[in-house]
């Protein structure tokens, strides 16, 4: 009898191990089995780590980037569309870390628990795909625009975040793989998206901070006037300006970017408060963009030195700007103090069906400040750049200029067009192209002036 009741215990517990063991087995296979599917070493997926069978993606006209055919990856057939979107959709080796095979992979592996991949390996245009919010063909444009030059530009409706536009340079194409590409300095930080993991010297586009800052924290700011004489002694050193521009009301001061006027309003709020106003505005913090982790924007104005704290409000110091940050920024500018996140997925179909990710903001404004804002930002347009180099855009702008130590400086613009058939906002810097009036307008204009024609047909 002792035995008997022996073998039955023991026999429960065995049975309540297995049980036990299936339940984590399934718990783990539905918690991890995309993990596990979509890893480099699945010989389905995968050869020798190179994306082999996958789910189709898309640009938001329904053109077809990239796909899977017979166990290979297969590639637009337009050249131009395969190096302008490169960076956005990315390379099957996995060396664009932000790319969209990335960082989507678990999810175009077509993995679900009933099927496993089988479907992606025999099916994979009805398994997975993902329809991106890029306009293929306004990344030509884009890419065509910048010539020689090396850069980014990255364009979204600021009205819902949409990511219309984003090209990085260099770039190259994955069906002719130059072979320098690893030892070339010309291909130098080739599997970088600019857009979203670069960091420049902002310029006199900081002003645009130092600006907002102002008008939150010093009472009549709108009504002062500063005496430019070309430098702003501050001890025994000076801001330079790069004119003298003598008399002028902030308005003025912003139309001409004045390093004085600027200077000397850093100097009024102060590091802490120009931080404080910073900070807000997603400085020194992890930001992202839906999947996309930015790199990190920093931004640390000296409380000690004061005329390093005065090169830090015109964009000249240890600051660092991220190109998509200050995207949403401009957004929210243009968008009444809402700032969304660039987002690149406008919907994606897996063998549970179709969604489309919710717009994310990312920046917060005060909507009085923002109207304020707009308002000197269109006044740079008509007053100082001119609305010819715009046309019919209506268009609102700060233009900057990053000066390098041993090369020619890079040349900056942030805008947006304030019509409302044609709610987009841009930013865009040219790698060693002079003024920021110089070839960042040309680039930006070209772009904005072949989303009019699709907004508009005009």
């Amino acid at each position: 009898m002792r035995d008997t009741l022996k073998r039955t215990t023991a026999l429960i517990v065995l049975v309540v191990l297995f049980a036990a063991g299936v339940v984590y087995l399934l718990f783990s296979l539905a918690v991890h089995g995309s993990d596990w599917a979509s890893n480099r070493i699945n010989q389905h997926l995968y050869s020798n780590g190179t994306t082999t069978n996958s789910g189709a993606i898309y640009d938001r006209n329904g053109a077809l980037l990239v796909s899977s055919e017979d166990g290979e990856r297969v590639y637009n057939s337009s050249r131009k569309v395969r190096v302008s979107t490169l960076h956005t959709v990315g390379d099957t080796s996995g060396f664009i870390s932000t790319g969209t095979q990335s960082l989507y992979r678990k999810l175009l592996s077509g993995y679900n628990v009933l099927e496993g991949v089988y479907g992606i390996i025999n099916r994979p245009a009805e398994t997975s795909s993902v329809t991106l919010n890029i306009d293929s063909e306004a990344c030509c444009v884009a890419y065509d625009a910048f010539g020689d030059y090396n850069g980014t530009i990255v364009v979204y409706n600021y009205k819902n975040g949409e990511l219309v536009c984003s090209i990085s340079k260099p770039s190259y194409d994955v069906n002719d793989v130059p072979s320098n590409l690893l030892t070339s300095k010309y291909y130098d930080g080739v599997f970088l998206d600019k857009a979203v993991s670069g960091v420049y010297t902002p310029g006199s586009v900081i002003k645009i901070i130092t600006a907002i800052s102002a008008l939150q924290n010093i009472p009549g700011i709108e009504s002062q006037t500063f005496d430019c004489d070309g430098e702003y002694e501050i001890g025994s050193g000076a801001v330079i300006c790069n004119s003298v521009h003598y008399e002028e009301t902030f308005e003025e001061a912003f139309n001409k970017s004045c390093n004085f006027a600027f200077a000397d309003i850093t100097l009024q709020l102060g590091a802490s408060k120009l931080l404080e106003t910073a900070n807000s505005l997603g400085f020194n913090k992890q930001l992202y963009a839906g999947e996309v982790a930015l790199k990190k924007s920093t931004f640390s104005p000296s409380d000690s030195d004061k005329l390093e704290l005065g090169w830090a409000g015109i964009g000249q110091s240890t600051t660092l700007l991220n190109p998509s940050h200050l995207l949403s920024i401009v957004g929210a500018i243009a968008n009444g103090g809402t700032g969304y996140a660039p987002n690149r997925i406008h919907s994606y179909s897996t063998f549970y069906g179709q969604y489309s990710p919710a717009a994310n903001q990312l920046i917060t404004l005060d909507g009085g400040v923002a109207a304020k804002m707009r308002a000197l930002m269109r006044s740079n347009v008509v007053n100082k750049y001119g609305d010819d180099n715009f046309p019919n855009l209506e268009f609102c702008a700060k233009t900057g200029t990053a000066q390098l130590d041993d090369a020619d400086s890079h040349s900056w613009l942030a805008g947006f067009s304030s019509r409302s058939d044609l709610p987009l906002a841009v930013v865009c810097i040219v790698e060693n192209g002079g003024w920021g009036s110089g070839p960042a307008t040309e680039v930006t204009n070209e772009v904005m002036q072949y989303f009019l024609d699709v907004y508009t047909n005009s």
